[in-house]
């Protein structure tokens, strides 16, 4: 099923159909050789889904027996290995054939349907959007992609991310509930205090003291959208004790870098600010 959207590269394409591609449109890799059978199994999957998006991603094949020297470099030791690039660098990857739903998790992490609309810049994918702290919108696009039922882990753990983000606790804690059995359920456990605070947040209990007024306070900031405010009030806790509620406080900031991704500034700055108050 070649079209516009499957092409061939080789050793000596690699870094222009690839790497240097991937800077514009997401660049699928799909590593394979024609005597393996799990590689004829996956192939017309990914094909199939390359002519679906339409232009959300492109699939490159390469056949690892004629370009060894790429393969070395990516350490391919077991084919099919699929690897996705973005932005010039490696975003994600998966070794061995995998159903068709597992294929579409994978693509929904980086890719978006809608074509060269998409890929042009018309529909950035959900984890840029969360990155950028739209998480109205992420949570539209996972929606979109099939997140909010229980057989897409990886998407509805990004899709408790946006609701998080929106202060929309319930509906997040009960899909990281439902991770308990999945590669994601560490990534779930740790969002959970979040869940905790954001839910006691939105009724607040009188005359509760001031340390937990300022420890509500930082869950309505997050409600809010105030994510500095939100690590300020945490910070402000654990300066007047460093275990109050056996350490919640911290526990809940470590849940707010996984939201927010280690590339935020925000988590940078509070990284430092909160190693000099425990430490």
């Amino acid at each position: 099923m070649k079209s516009e959207y499957v092409i061939d590269v080789s050793d000596a394409t690699f870094q222009t159909e690839v790497i240097n591609r991937s800077r514009q449109t997401p660049v699928v890799v799909d590593f394979w050789a024609p005597w393996c059978g799990p590689c004829r199994m996956l192939g017309p999957v990914l094909e199939k889904l390359a002519n679906e998006y339409a232009g959300g991603f492109i699939l490159a094949k390469i056949n690892t027996d004629e370009n060894q020297r790429v393969a070395g470099q990516f350490g391919i030791q077991g084919i099919p290995a699929v690897k996705a690039f973005k932005d010039g660098k490696m975003v994600a990857e998966f070794v061995g054939a995998q159903p068709e739903p597992r294929v579409r998790e994978f693509l929904a992490r980086f890719a978006v349907k809608g074509g060269g609309q998409a890929a042009a810049g018309g529909g950035p994918d959900a984890e840029t959007l969360l990155a950028q702290g739209k998480y109205a919108e992420a949570e539209e696009a996972l929606r979109k992609a099939g997140a909010g039922n229980g057989s897409l882990p990886a998407l509805n753990l990004t899709l408790a991310k946006a609701l998080l983000g929106q202060g929309k606790a319930q509906e997040a804690g009960q899909l990281l509930d439902k991770l308990g059995d999945s590669p994601e359920a560490g990534a779930a456990e740790a969002l959970k205090p979040l869940v905790g605070l954001l839910l006691t947040a939105a009724s607040p209990a009188n005359g509760s003291g001031e340390i937990e007024g300022l420890y509500q306070k930082a869950g309505q900031a997050i409600i809010q959208g105030q994510m500095r405010s939100a690590l300020d009030a945490l910070l402000d806790v654990l300066r007047r004790d460093k275990r109050y509620r056996n350490g919640e406080p911290r526990q809940v900031m470590l849940a707010l870098f996984a939201l927010l991704g280690d590339e935020s500034p925000l988590v940078r700055e509070y990284r430092t600010k909160l190693a000099m108050v425990l430490f």
